[in-house]
C-alpha cells in the first residue's frame, strides 16, 4: 500500500510538537559567558592569566582536535539552511509558528551557543592562530555543506539522528581527556555541548522513529541510501588557509588517533539506529524494501570485521603541520 507522504510529514509535526520540550528555555539555558573569565570584574587580568595557565597541560593533537571540532559548530549557518530545504518540513517565511519551524529554529539557536563558547576558549587561551581559524571557518562556510540528503525529509532525519549521536560522542570524549589532562573548564565546556547534542540525539531520532511507524518502506529505503552513500561529515569541504593541505583528513586522522571520533564509533552508530528503530523486526516488507532492509542488517557486521584494516591505513597517514596552531 502506498504512502502519502504529506501524510507522513504531518505526523512528524505531531512528534515535534512533542519533542518541543527538549529545548531549553531562553532564560534558563546556559550561555557561554557563563563558562568564561568575566571580563568586567577588576581582576580580569588574572583571572584570564590564570585561565591561560590551566590550557598549558592540553597536548597539540588535543588542541588540534578541539580546533576542528569547533569549525564544525561554527558552519551552523549551512546546517540551517539544509533543514530548511527538507521537502515538507521548511521553515517557509523564517518565522512560521509551526512545530517544525519552531524546532529548526531553536535548534538553531542552542547550537550556535556551542561554537560561540569553543571559539572563545580558544582565543582566552592563547594556544590556537586564531586568524588561521577563522580563515578555515570563512571557507568552510563559503565552500557549502552537502549532507546528500537529496533535500528529502526521509533522508534528512537520518542524517541529524546520526549526526547529533557522532558530536555527542566526540563532544564527551573530548571533555574526558581535557579532564584527564587537567583541564577542568574545556572538561566542563565539552561535557556541556554534549548534553545539548543527546537532546538533539532524542528528538531527531524520534522524529524517524515516526516515520518507520508509519511509512516503513519510504524509511527502510531511505535509511538504505544514506549508509550506501555513507554519512559525510558537516565539515568535510573545510579548506587549509592557504589551500595547500586537506585539513579535514588530518583532523580526522587525530580525532582517530585520540579516540574522539573513529571509524568503530561510526559502525557503532549506525548498529545503534538498527536496534533503535528495529529495524529487523519490520514486518510485511516486499521487494526493493525488503531487500535494504536485508543489507542494512548486514552492513554493521561487514564494516565491524573491517574497522581493523580502516584504522591502520589512517594512523599510517602522515598527520602534517596544523595551520591552526602556528603550523607545529
Amino acid at each position: 500500500m502506498s504512502v502519502d507522504k504529506q501524510d507522513v510529514l504531518d505526523e512528524i509535526e505531531k512528534i515535534v510538537a512533542t519533542k518541543l520540550v527538549l529545548l531549553a528555555p531562553v532564560d534558563k539555558a546556559w550561555q557561554p559567558s557563563d563558562f568564561l573569565p568575566d571580563m568586567s570584574r577588576e581582576s580580569w587580568i588574572e583571572d584570564v592569566t590564570e585561565f591561560r595557565k590551566a590550557s598549558l597541560c592540553l597536548s597539540d593533537e588535543l588542541l588540534v582536535s578541539m580546533v576542528g571540532s569547533t569549525i564544525t559548530e561554527e558552519a551552523l549557518p549551512s546546517y540551517q539552511t539544509s533543514l530548511n530545504r527538507m521537502g515538507g518540513l521548511a521553515d517557509k517565511t523564517g518565522i512560521s509558528s509551526n512545530p517544525w519551524a519552531k524546532w529548526s529554529r531553536g535548534w538553531a539557536a542552542e547550537e550556535n551557543r556551542h561554537g560561540d563558547l569553543l571559539n572563545r576558549y580558544m582565543m582566552l587561551t592563547g594556544r590556537v592562530d586564531m586568524r588561521a581559524v577563522e580563515v578555515t571557518i570563512h571557507h568552510l562556510i563559503r565552500n557549502g555543506f552537502d549532507p546528500q540528503n537529496d533535500h528529502d525529509p526521509y533522508n534528512g532525519l537520518i542524517y541529524t539522528s546520526f549526526q547529533e549521536r557522532a558530536t555527542r560522542l566526540s563532544h564527551a570524549k573530548c571533555a574526558q581527556l581535557a579532564r584527564k589532562a587537567g583541564e577542568s573548564a574545556l572538561g566542563k565546556i565539552c561535557i556541556t555541548i554534549a548534553g545539548d547534542e543527546a537532546r538533539h540525539e532524542e528528538a531527531y531520532t524520534s522524529f524517524m522513529r515516526r516515520v518507520f511507524e508509519v511509512d516503513p518502506a519510504g524509511a527502510i529505503l531511505a535509511m538504505h541510501r544514506m549508509f550506501i552513500r555513507t554519512i559525510k561529515m558537516p565539515a568535510h569541504l573545510m579548506s587549509d588557509p592557504d589551500g595547500a593541505d586537506d585539513v579535514f583528513a588530518m583532523f580526522s586522522r587525530v580525532a582517530q588517533s585520540l579516540g574522539i571520533y573513529t571509524f568503530s564509533d561510526y559502525v557503532d552508530i549506525m548498529e545503534h539506529l538498527v536496534e533503535t528503530w528495529g529495524v529487523a523486526h519490520l514486518k510485511g516488507l516486499t521487494g526493493e524494501a525488503a531487500q535494504a532492509q536485508e543489507s542494512i542488517c548486514r552492513m554493521p557486521a561487514y564494516y565491524r570485521r573491517r574497522i581493523a584494516s580502516i584504522e591502520a591505513k589512517q594512523s599510517a597517514q602522515p598527520v602534517g603541520k596544523y595551520p591552526w596552531i602556528y603550523r607545529r
